[in-house]
C-alpha cells in the first residue's frame, strides 16, 4: 500500500509523462484527420459520398484497438499498452502516406486502421492519469491530461499546408501525403517517450495487472460488459453520454471539411478544425474541476446542451462559413464535457478489479459508434445536404439531454425525502 505522500509524488510524474504524449499524439492526429477525406475525394472524385470513410476508418481502428490495448493493459501494464498504440500508429501513418501518394485505397485505409491506434492511446491515456487520484480529483485529473491534447491538436491542422509544401517541394511526392508522414514522426517520438519515460507504471503499482479479460469467445466477453454497465443507472448514463458526444462530434465534424470544399472555402477549413480540437481540449481543467463539485451528471446535462446549440448553428449556417467557427467550437466543447463526465461517472460506477474491462468495452463502442457515425455523414450530406446531417446530430443530441434531466430530477425527487 503507498503512503499518500508517495503516491501524490507518482501522481505528479505520471501526468507529467501522460502529459508530454498527450501533446505529441494530438498534433499528429490533428494534423493528419483534417486531409483524409481529401485524399478519398481525389481517389474517388470530389463528388462521392465516401468522403466520411477515411475518419470512419480511423475511428473503427480506433475501437477495435482500444479494446486490445486494453487487455495488454490488464496483462502487463499501461506503459506497454500505451506504448504499442503510439508505435502501430506511426507505422500506420507511414502506410497511409504511401496509399495516398500512389492513388491505392486500399493501402490508404489499411494504414488509417493502424493509424487509429494513436487515437486509441491517447483515450486510454485519460484512464491512466486516475490510476493513483484521490476520489475527489479524479475528473480534474482526467481533464489535465485531456487539456495537454489542446498544444498539439490546435497547432496540428495549421501545420498541414507546409507539411503539404514539404511533401510536394523536398520529397516530389503527392501533397495530402506530407500530413501523414508529419504524423508518423510525431507518434514514433510520442512512442519513444512513453516508454522511456512512464515508469514506474501507475496500474503496477496499485495492483491492476494481471487481471486479463476472461472469456472463451472475445465478441462474447464485450457483450456481457457492456451488457453490465447497462444495467448500472449511472453507468448506463455515462456510457450513452460518451457514445452520443462522439457519433455527434466525428459526424458533423468529418463532413465540415469537405462542405466547406465543395462551396469553395477549403482555405478556412484548416482554422475551423483547429478551432473545433480548442473546443475539445482548452476548458478540460475547468470541466473537471465543474464536474468534481457539480456531479458528473451535471457535467453531462451541459456537454448535451452545448452539443444541441453547436449542431443548430450548423444545421442553419448553410453556405455562411463564418457561422461555423462557432458552430465547431461549441461542438468541441460540447464533447469535452460528455467525454469527461461521462467517463469520470463510468470509472467511478464501476468496482477497481472490472475497471479495465469497462473502460476498454466503453471506449470500443463509443469509437466503434464514432466511425459509424462518420462513414454514414458522407453518404447523408450527399443524399440530404450538410443541413439535414446536422439536425440529425441535433436530435441524437436532443435525446441524450433530455434522458440525463430525467435521471437527475429522479435523483432529486429521491433524495428529497431522506433530507426532510
Amino acid at each position: 500500500m503507498l503512503a499518500d505522500a508517495e503516491r501524490a509524488v507518482l501522481q505528479r510524474r505520471t501526468l507529467r509523462v501522460l502529459t508530454i504524449g498527450q501533446v505529441i499524439g494530438s498534433a499528429a492526429l490533428g494534423a493528419a484527420v483534417t486531409v483524409g477525406a481529401y485524399v478519398v475525394q481525389d481517389i474517388l472524385g470530389q463528388e462521392t459520398p465516401w468522403a466520411g470513410m477515411a475518419t470512419a476508418t480511423v475511428t473503427v481502428g480506433t475501437a477495435a484497438m482500444s479494446q486490445m490495448l486494453s487487455q495488454r493493459m490488464s496483462k502487463r501494464g499501461r506503459r506497454p499498452g500505451l506504448s504499442l498504440g503510439y508505435l502501430l500508429a506511426s507505422a500506420g501513418g507511414l502506410l497511409a502516406a504511401f496509399g495516398a501518394d500512389r492513388g491505392w485505397l486500399h493501402v490508404f485505409l489499411i494504414g488509417l486502421f493502424f493509424f487509429g491506434n494513436g487515437s486509441a492511446a491517447n483515450l486510454l491515456a485519460r484512464y491512466a492519469a486516475t490510476d493513483l487520484s484521490r476520489e475527489d480529483s479524479r475528473a480534474s485529473d482526467m481533464s489535465r491530461i485531456v487539456f495537454a491534447s489542446t498544444f498539439g491538436a490546435v497547432f496540428g491542422p495549421v501545420l498541414v499546408h507546409p507539411a503539404q509544401h514539404v511533401a510536394v517541394e523536398w520529397f516530389g511526392i503527392a501533397k495530402y501525403a506530407g500530413p501523414f508522414i508529419f504524423s508518423s514522426v510525431f507518434l514514433f517520438t510520442a512512442f519513444i517517450s512513453t516508454t522511456i519515460l512512464l515508469r514506474p507504471d501507475p496500474l503496477v503499482l496499485i495492483g491492476g495487472v494481471g487481471q486479463p479479460i476472461q472469456s472463451s469467445s472475445r465478441l462474447g466477453g464485450i457483450s456481457r460488459t457492456i451488457a453490465s454497465i447497462w444495467d448500472h443507472p449511472s453507468a448506463r448514463i455515462a456510457l450513452s453520454a460518451m457514445v452520443v458526444s462522439q457519433v455527434t462530434m466525428v459526424a458533423v465534424m468529418t463532413m465540415t471539411p469537405v462542405h466547406l470544399k465543395l462551396h469553395g472555402h477549403e482555405a478556412v477549413s484548416p482554422f475551423v478544425v483547429s478551432l473545433h480540437i480548442a473546443g475539445m481540449y482548452a476548458f478540460s481543467p475547468l470541466v473537471g474541476r465543474f464536474s468534481d463539485r457539480r456531479g458528473h451528471h451535471e457535467t453531462i446535462r451541459v456537454g448535451a446542451f452545448l452539443l444541441v446549440a453547436a449542431t443548430f448553428i450548423a444545421a442553419l449556417s448553410g453556405n455562411v462559413e463564418q457561422l461555423l467557427f462557432p458552430s465547431l467550437w461549441l461542438l468541441g466543447v460540447g464533447w469535452n464535457f460528455g467525454l469527461i463526465g461521462g467517463s469520470s461517472l463510468l470509472t467511478e460506477s464501476v468496482s477497481v478489479d472490472s475497471r479495465i474491462k469497462v473502460q476498454g468495452a466503453a471506449d470500443l463502442l463509443m469509437s466503434f459508434c464514432g466511425g459509424m457515425g462518420g462513414f454514414a455523414s458522407g453518404f447523408i450530406r450527399r443524399a440530404v445536404g450538410y443541413h439535414v446531417l446536422s439536425t440529425f446530430a441535433l436530435i441524437a443530441a436532443g435525446a441524450l439531454l433530455i434522458v440525463v434531466h430525467g435521471q437527475l430530477a429522479r435523483k432529486r425527487h429521491s433524495a428529497a425525502p431522506a433530507a426532510g
